[in-house]
């Protein structure tokens, strides 16, 4: 009587799952279609169907990488229409979708729920209608405050008010998403000496690449220090909080060390400490940049290459391999050589199969990337470490590049829009779309035996 039940809750998780690819899909190609309508391009401007699908999929995922000038191929109206999908793609289709759907008196039911913490990496089911709300409150907030601030600052480098806070308005959005779009085509490399606008946009990508459940979580806590109760944070949120300091600290340290003696020697002390933290923080998928790539060294390409494919924090606006699969990766790596058999972090113990998931994204995101690189080095014609940064750009959803984008070839553009749906959705649910029947079940166990490994 059970055998059935199981194989009819198998075949339900497989479909939200794959409905969750289905409602991305439909978005990328309304997108497509609605960048194409010549209204919302300038004045004899067209755009084909390739480079219409590769902004749309650029902005559902919200990775950065264009194969065109904003500014130069749309209109008012095609900007509106760009900054429309960015927030698709930065809360998650299911996010915005539930919240419009509770403002107009519908029921939350358990499909839906489910979609809600499919799309946003959430293991179970409680509390998931309420989050969407503060995620959608919360990064609204965040775009509208910093688009006022941006917009009042960039009075000091345009002439028409409206002009300044448009610019303002799409930087904040395209800073809070973690989606790297700028409309110049320059990204902020004329702010490159301007640490007010600096700062603004380096908090809101933080806001956008440390994790939606973060944000929540330290909402609340300021709230219960007002009613003067203990407030307790999840795990993930220690765990995914330390990491991301760590990794902006460690990325900025070396940013600034590997062109210590090239690009910041003749740079002041200042300059270079902004120089090096927002390209640190830029790295967990902001994808925004104050200088030129390729005055910077190899060696800082190739670093940057790997905090790219680390990207940001789960349930974030981020992708790469997430921050938690990183930190978990470290951790069993440090505990195996103490001889240990758990890990145990902030007073708590992984399970086992957290682990193993994390070990599996990591050589699944390596295999995918590696041969991505290779294929790519033999179809495009940028040097090898041009398609390595932009293959880490375009799976960490990320948007930096050192000038490949543009050039690319058809094949080359369809790859990168894979590896950029890839990144937007993560790698555990595209191997859960793959996956058959769950071997957890299985009734038939053979002798087990020790293989020589490493």
């Amino acid at each position: 009587m059970n055998i059935p039940k199981k194989g009819r809750s198998k075949k339900k998780e497989l479909s939200t799952i794959q409905l969750i690819v289905i409602f991305y899909l439909s978005a990328l190609i309304i997108s497509t279609l609605l960048l194409m309508i010549p209204f919302a391009h300038q004045e004899n401007v067209t755009l084909s169907f390739i480079d219409a699908l590769f902004t749309s999929a650029s902005a559902i995922s919200v990775t950065g990488l264009t194969v065109i000038t904003v500014s130069e191929t749309f209109n008012n109206f095609g900007i509106f229409l760009l900054c429309i999908i960015l927030q698709l793609g930065g809360l998650g289709v299911m996010s915005l979708s539930t919240f419009l759907w509770i403002m107009l008196g519908k029921k939350v039911g358990l499909r839906e729920r489910q979609l809600i913490m499919i799309d946003q990496n959430q293991s179970n089911l409680a509390g998931l209608v309420q989050l969407a709300k503060r995620i959608f409150i919360t990064i609204i907030s965040f775009e509208i405050i910093g688009g006022i601030i941006l917009g009042f600052r960039l009075l000091h480098y345009f002439e028409s008010p409206l002009t300044a806070f448009k610019h303002g308005l799409f930087a904040s959005i395209s800073a809070t998403t973690n989606a790297g779009f700028d409309i110049t085509g320059e990204s902020l490399l004329p702010f490159s000496t301007d640490y007010y606008v600096q700062s603004v946009i380096i908090l809101l990508m933080i806001v956008g690449a440390i994790g939606f459940p973060v944000i929540v979580e330290i909402y609340e806590f300021f709230l219960s220090r007002k009613v003067k109760q203990k407030y307790h944070f999840t795990l993930f949120t220690k765990l995914t909080t330390v990491t991301f300091i760590i990794l902006t600290i460690v990325g900025a340290l070396f940013v600034y060390l590997l062109d210590s003696r090239y690009f910041f020697a003749d740079k002041a002390w200042h300059e270079s400490f902004f120089y090096s933290l927002f390209h640190s923080v830029t790295t967990k998928s902001g994808g925004l940049a104050t200088l030129d790539l390729n005055e910077l060294q190899p060696s800082n390409h190739l670093f940057i290459s790997i905090l790219m494919f680390i990207g940001g924090s789960p349930s974030s606006a981020s992708g790469g391999i997430r921050t938690t699969t990183f930190a978990i990766v470290i951790l069993a790596i440090v505990f195996y050589s103490q001889g240990k058999s758990s890990i145990k972090i902030f007073r708590r113990e992984l399970l086992k199969e957290d682990v193993l998931k994390s070990f599996i994204v990591l050589t699944s995101a390596m295999i995918l990337c590696l041969s991505s690189i290779i294929i790519l080095s033999v179809t495009e014609k940028g040097t090898l470490i041009e398609v390595i940064f932009e293959v880490s750009s375009a799976f960490g959803t990320n948007g930096l590049t050192m000038g490949l984008t543009p050039n690319l070839t058809t094949f080359g553009k369809i790859l990168i829009i894979f590896l950029m749906f890839i990144g937007r959705l993560g790698i555990v649910t595209c191997l859960l779309i793959l996956r058959g029947k769950s071997n957890d079940q299985e009734k038939i166990h053979y002798p087990k035996e020790k293989v020589t490994i490493g």
